[in-house]
């Protein structure tokens, strides 16, 4: 049966999954023996496969986003499902990007000699199989599958309803980069049905999958963590602060606000709550410009009085991860009230502060407990690109295992390796 027969057609998940998974786990045992240069051919090809086919891919994303349009899909949404030629050519050159970065599999960690003569040493090695659940951020079927890729894993992809027909398109231009390359097709999977129960066969597939990545809303991962038998790698929400501290530069301060609230707001590193030191000198140039800007201002009582264009915050605004030209502004007794702010608040996504003030930023940078925490930087640059890491599979808020932008490093783990010339334990 073809794919395009599937994908709304009920199924049986749990044999859809396993047979996916077996074929995964096959690819998987190739690609961790893979050398560095195959799997960078393999990438560099995608891309070319990618450019070679703009048209039908911008054809698929069209009927993705009219259906989505048709469906009552947020702006939030749409903004993130919508491509155009120079979107689409970001995702090819990540996937270049990727392809030149270090790779990290058989990378020693640390080496030691114990006293009988024995020799240990920690090695990098791929995870495995690893699962990407995701909704209408069709850049993930490229990003995912790269990453997984170059880090040796192979990759079952679950992409959203909303950009099935997208991320066909995209994969496609990843399993002719395969081929090209000689490397196994079931590398990067996609799962051919939108029928929910596939997600419920992957959370449940231990043995086949090593680990699920989610990414997408507050509903999607909040159900991943709670119904996986395989380990979860994923943030719930990004209720991102940025403080203005008293010895803040107000033009840098302002600059700085507007971007992290307004460049794109439907991203998970944008700002949401707009902390301000009760000593700033301008806070109400702040709360214009957000303003001024096309924002939406919720204030608490001291925020609304600087403007009266501002509205009153609830208490569930402090709470809320808006991903929309909204922002909650609240004015805080110094750094002090900042952090404890967000540490009733905050997601442990990203944190910044705005200071000229070195020792005030470097203990904030010290104090608060967050994923990504900032000085004099715009949260907006969250991501793994950003970093010089090539590309992301998500933001990690936990603390086991990979934290912040999750890219190669982030999808291995390591083995040790003990060399000895005839040790017995006594």
């Amino acid at each position: 049966m073809t794919d395009s027969a599937l994908l709304d057609r009920p199924l049986d998940a749990t044999a859809l999954i396993a047979d996916m998974g077996a074929r995964a786990r096959d690819a998987a045992r190739i690609l961790a023996a893979t050398p560095t240069g195959r799997k960078s051919a393999a990438l560099l090809a995608a891309a070319r496969h990618l450019r070679a086919t703009v048209a039908t891919i911008l054809a698929a994303n069209g009927e993705d986003v009219a259906a989505g349009e048709a469906n009552g899909l947020s702006g939030a949404m749409l903004d993130r499902l919508r491509l155009d030629d120079k979107r689409l050519e970001g995702i090819a050159t990540a996937l270049e990007a990727v392809a030149a970065l270090p790779d990290p599999v058989g990378r020693v960690i640390d080496e030691s000699e114990r006293p009988n003569g024995m020799k240990l040493s920690r090695v990098r090695v791929p995870l495995g199989v690893v699962g990407i659940i995701y909704e209408s951020r069709p850049n993930v079927t490229a990003d995912a599958g790269a990453l997984g890729l170059m880090a040796g894993n192979a990759v079952i992809l679950r992409g959203g309803s909303e950009a099935i027909r997208t991320s066909r398109a995209i994969h496609a231009a990843l399993v002719a980069g395969l081929a090209e390359a000689g490397l196994p097709e079931d590398a990067i999977q996609l799962v051919p049905t939108t029928d929910r129960a596939a997600v419920g066969a992957m959370l449940k597939a231990a043995g086949l999958i090593d680990i699920i990545i989610p990414r997408g809303g507050k509903s999607l991962v909040a159900r991943v963590q709670d119904e996986a038998r395989v380990p979860v790698l994923a943030h719930l929400d990004g209720i991102n602060h940025l403080y203005i501290d008293a010895a803040a530069d107000p033009a840098k301060a302002e600059a700085l606000a507007v971007n992290a609230k307004m460049r794109r707001t439907g991203i998970c590193g944008a700002t949401e709550t707009l902390l301000i030191d009760r000593a700033f000198p301008a806070p109400g140039r702040l709360v214009a410009a957000l303003l001024d800007a096309g924002c939406e201002v919720r204030g608490d009582v001291a925020a609304q009085a600087l403007d009266t264009r501002a509205l009153p915050a609830t208490a569930g605004d402090w709470d809320t991860e808006y991903l929309d030209a909204i922002c909650s502004v609240a004015i805080v007794d110094g750094v002090v009230g900042a952090t404890a702010h967000i540490a009733r608040h905050g997601s442990h996504h990203t944190d910044a502060i705005v200071t000229e003030d070195a020792t005030t930023a470097e203990r904030f940078l010290a104090e608060v407990d967050s994923a990504i925490v900032m000085w004099n930087a715009s949260t907006q640059f969250a991501d793994g690109g950003e970093f010089g890491l090539g590309a992301e599979i998500g933001i990690s808020t936990g603390r086991l295992h990979a934290r912040g932008p999750v890219a190669l490093e982030g999808l291995t783990t390591y083995k040790w390796l003990v060399r000895g010339t005839g040790q017995v334990r006594p």
